[in-house]
C-alpha cells in the first residue's frame, strides 16, 4: 500500500476520532467549559481532556492500521498523535485561536454567537482539522 492511501485512511480515521472524541467520548461538560481557565484549574481539565481525546484517537488509528494492514510505523505513529495533542492543548487553550482571529481581520468572526453560529469555535474546529491533517501526514511519511 503507497504513503497516499495510508495517508487518506488515516486522515479519515483521524477526522472521524476528532469527532468523536471532541463531541462524545473524550471531553466532559466540566472539562469543556474549565479547560481555558487560568491557573492549575485549567491545565487539569485541559489535561484530561487530551488524554481521553488521545485515548479515543489512540485507539480508532490502531484499530484501522491494524484492520487495514497500513505501513505505519511506530516512529510516525507516536510522532502524528504527539503533534495532535501538542496542537490540540494549545488551541483548547481559546486564547491562541482568538488572537489569531483578531490578528487577521476576523474580530466580528470571533465574537460571533448568533443564530446559532460562534466564530470562536468553527475557527477552533477548522484548525483542529489543520492540524489533523498534518498528524495523518506525519504518521503516513515517518
Amino acid at each position: 500500500m503507497n504513503a497516499a492511501a495510508t495517508f487518506a485512511a488515516i486522515a479519515a480515521t483521524l477526522y472521524a476520532a476528532h469527532q468523536l472524541a471532541d463531541h462524545v467520548l473524550g471531553q466532559t461538560d466540566r472539562q469543556a467549559a474549565h479547560k481555558a481557565a487560568p491557573g492549575w484549574t485549567g491545565w487539569r481539565h485541559l489535561l484530561g481532556h487530551v488524554a481521553l481525546y488521545h485515548l479515543v484517537m489512540a485507539v480508532m488509528t490502531l484499530t484501522v492500521v491494524a484492520v487495514l494492514h497500513l505501513p505505519a510505523t511506530g516512529t510516525g505513529l507516536i510522532t502524528g498523535l504527539a503533534f495532535s495533542a501538542v496542537s490540540h492543548a494549545f488551541l483548547d487553550r481559546r486564547w491562541p485561536v482568538r488572537w489569531l482571529l483578531e490578528h487577521t481581520g476576523s474580530i466580528p468572526f470571533s465574537r460571533l454567537a448568533d443564530h446559532g453560529l460562534n466564530g470562536m469555535y468553527l475557527a477552533d474546529q477548522s484548525l483542529h482539522y489543520a492540524c489533523l491533517w498534518l498528524s495523518a501526514l506525519l504518521i503516513a511519511a515517518l
